[in-house]
């Protein structure tokens, strides 16, 4: 039988696409509660400080290099961090892959989502290329933000048990309801809009411990889809419409027998979940967080070194436990290794983009500590989770000692919040060696302010030298 012939299953489905469209088409000449509109803005200082450095790394430059060679500039054009004036596709296609590139872009704990790494390339670039004024542009992210956001959860973990990675696959469709405000979609434009997008849908997490940098370009393809389904469902293009609900679609080809619906429409435009979004503080998945917190608390604590460590064991939620390779010959695998974050964090006083590099993946004491880091599902971190992130690191000395440290909300989480201050020093941090730290602090003021999207075009020339 199918999940949409179960009585239950198609009761509480029934309107759902209409509720979100409605909220959708009603959301461009909506006002933004302040702690939304200051929410989206955080969210954009820390968007640039992924996109900056991001720009630079071997897979957003092969990417730049695709759409330079494929993505022709057509009417205003769009700005393609690094790279230039292309069309509003190809700019989205580049940014959400620099966005994603070096893993320090937030997320949403109850989605296992990255809700900016799609919302933030997709609206902007659209907004460039149709010169929209700033106070729609804010409305629009917050729109994508918020369904990216409460789409992914709708589904987690049920789209993560069916092997899809959840940023590009709820991220087309938050995308396009946030383009959709900048076009004034009507309510058949945007169910069309939307059907369209489910088709575009997708991402399998076939990545993880393969050093398949594609999982860099998931949010850039999810981006660039979400403004080619508004531009053609605008055109005239049909989508089948109630794509939640209907036979053969989203629900039940991603999240069949595990998608609550009430958690994509239930307070929509009362309660925005966006506003509980994390930061990262680390250049990893986001799951390494909570065991690379505890493993520095135990330092600090015990002052305890890597030398003085025999053994290692994490216990975790299954999700985060399913990062548990030790083969960590590339940034990308380094990224998704809890063993390597272990073994980082214990050797090194920071854990940054250069306790990641090429030269402290080399380093031999952190090799040798790698594979004696074992990590666990634990029953009760299952439970936990995903309100929670819980990690024990169980530390077994050459003394004989076991420490053990418990992190439930890692840093950056919103029970433990990374301030404005710590956003604009991310930023200042990471762009520095892009463009400057004096550039950068201009930057990060520029953003906070918002008065005008050239700050978008002013970050390209500022890494390309064309100031």
């Amino acid at each position: 039988m199918s999940v949409l012939e179960h009585p239950t299953a198609a009761t509480e489905l029934a309107g759902v696409t209409d509720t979100l469209v409605d909220w959708v088409v009603a959301a461009r000449e909506t006002a933004l509660p302040a702690e939304v509109e200051h929410h989206v803005r955080r969210l954009l200082v820390d968007y640039l400080a992924a996109v900056v450095p991001g720009s630079t790394t071997e897979v957003s430059r092969a990417v730049a290099a695709h759409v330079a060679a494929s993505y022709g500039a057509a009417g205003a054009g769009a700005t393609a961090v690094g790279l230039g004036r292309v069309s509003a596709p190809g700019a989205a296609l580049v940014n959400g892959t620099s966005a994603h590139s070096l893993e320090v872009d937030d997320g949403y704990t109850p989605g296992s989502v990255h809700p900016s790494s799609v919302a933030f390339p997709a609206v902007l670039a659209a907004a460039e290329a149709m010169a929209a004024d700033t106070t729609t542009v804010v409305r629009a992210l917050a729109v994508a933000l918020e369904t990216v956001s409460r789409l992914a959860a709708a589904g987690h973990p049920t789209t993560w048990r069916n092997h899809f990675h959840n940023t590009p696959l709820a991220g087309v469709m938050g995308a396009t309801c946030g383009v959709a405000v900048l076009h004034g979609l009507d309510r058949v434009r945007l169910h069309d809009a939307l059907g369209i997008a489910a088709s575009h849908a997708g991402g399998l997490f076939a990545f993880l411990g393969k050093s398949a940098e594609v999982k860099r370009v998931h949010p850039g393809k999810a981006a660039r889809d979400a403004i080619a389904s508004v531009e053609l469902a605008a055109a005239g293009v049909t989508g089948p419409h109630s794509i939640f609900e209907t036979p053969h679609g989203y629900v039940e080809a991603f999240a069949a027998d595990g998608f609550v619906p009430g958690t994509l429409v239930d307070g929509l435009g009362e309660r925005w979940v966006v506003l509980d979004s994390y930061v990262k503080p680390y250049p990893s998945c986001r799951h390494l967080h909570g065991p690379i917190d505890a493993v520095l608390a135990l330092k600090q604590e015990h002052g305890v070194t890597a030398a003085d460590v025999e053994a290692v064991t994490v216990r975790t939620y299954t999700v985060a436990s399913h990062h548990a390779s030790t083969q960590v010959d590339s940034l990308l695998d380094a990224q998704m290794s809890i063993p390597f974050a272990v073994a980082t964090a214990l050797t090194h006083d920071e854990v940054g983009l250069v306790e990641f590099g090429s030269q402290a993946r080399a380093d031999a004491g952190v090799r040798d500590l790698v594979p004696r880091v074992e990590v666990v599902a634990d029953a009760q971190a299952d439970a936990d989770y995903p309100g929670l992130r819980t990690a024990v690191v169980e530390l077994r000395l050459r003394d004989g000692r076991v420490l053990s440290e418990r992190v439930g909300t890692p840093y950056g989480e919103p029970g433990n919040p990374v301030s404005d201050e710590a956003m604009t020093a991310k930023l200042v941090r990471l762009a520095t060696p892009v463009v400057g730290a004096e550039a950068a602090a201009a930057l990060a003021e520029e953003l906070w302010a918002f008065t005008s999207l050239d700050v978008i075009a002013r970050a390209d020339r500022l890494i390309r030298g064309d100031q």
